[in-house]
């Protein structure tokens, strides 16, 4: 079967499509190019001119113009003509009305308390002082009113208990900080044995290259025991905590051991050997000072 089929495609082969191609006609030549179109109708991918063959053979009416296209549109909207209904509304109301229900009011009835004729003549004839006295017997103080109250204790003046508004202290701005940023830095580089804090908080206008000086300086110093620092322009470049290593934790845990009077250290250790080992010997550190304080050295 295959064989067969090979040998009728065998006469196609010496066929000149030109010459065929010349002897259609203009009708024969569009319905080709009809047939040879690859229209895909539902690819929204595709511009909406390239979906489907053209099909008008109408001249154009002359160039696009929008406004005139939507008021065209507009108006055979408006005329053309709605649709009956199938159904039409009569407006009738199907189901039950919603009607909520009234809850019933409530009245509340005074009751009438008869007393004898002796004790309401009693009540009737008695002073505020009596009565405010009467009322602190039976522990019932709703008896009188509050002006029977006062009446009764003998105020004239009503409710006079004001009470009193608290005088604020002013709470004034701390001064600025008097220290000298160029002498006290001089003296830190000099190692001045005088020099055993360094305040330099709230001093906005401390130069970064002055910051650097004094952590350069803070090296060599061996007598500043406190170095405040807050509230400057010390910015991520100036003190930013940077990460030493295995190598550089492991000299300070080794010099930590060494030294025998330092109580805290404030270095995040990364590793967990110099860790532990800075721990143990600041715990070690602190125990002596315990026992010195017990002993009664310090």
């Amino acid at each position: 079967m295959a064989l067969s089929y090979k040998k009728d495609l065998d006469k196609y082969k010496d066929l000149d499509e030109d010459e065929i191609l010349n002897k259609l006609s203009a009708e024969e030549l569009k319905q080709l190019e009809t047939a040879l179109e690859e229209m895909d109708p539902e690819n929204a991918l595709l511009p909406a001119g390239l979906r489907q063959k053209d099909q008008t053979s109408k001249t154009a009416s002359g160039p696009f113009d929008r406004e005139r296209l939507l008021k065209y549109l507009e108006k055979e909207a408006m005329e053309h003509k709605d649709r009956d209904d199938i159904v039409p509304f009569t407006g009738e109301k199907k189901g039950k009305v919603f009607v909520p229900k009234q809850k019933p009011i409530e009245t509340r009835k005074e009751e009438v308390t008869t007393l004898d004729p002796e004790l309401e003549e009693a009540l009737s004839s008695a002073t505020d002082t009596e009565l405010c006295d009467l009322a602190a017997i039976l522990g019932v103080h709703t008896l009188v009113t509050s002006s029977q109250t006062y009446d009764g204790t003998g105020s004239k003046e009503g409710y006079n208990n004001v009470v009193k508004g608290e005088k604020m202290n002013p709470v004034f701005d701390e001064p600025p900080n008097p220290t000298n940023v160029e002498d006290t830095l001089q003296r830190v580089k000099s190692n001045d044995s005088t020099l055993t804090e360094v305040n330099l908080n709230n001093i906005k206008n401390i130069p970064i290259p002055t910051l650097k000086d004094f952590a350069k300086s803070m090296e060599k110093n061996t007598h500043v025991k406190k170095f405040s620092l807050a509230a400057t322009r010390s910015n991520d470049p100036v003190a930013v905590r940077q990460q030493l290593g295995t190598t550089v934790e492991m000299e300070i845990a080794k010099m930590l051991e060494e030294n025998k009077s330092i109580v805290k250290f404030g270095y995040h250790f990364t590793q967990q050997g110099p860790r532990s080992r800075a721990a143990a010997a600041i715990t070690k550190n602190n125990d002596l000072v315990r026992r010195r304080r017990v002993e009664g050295d310090v």
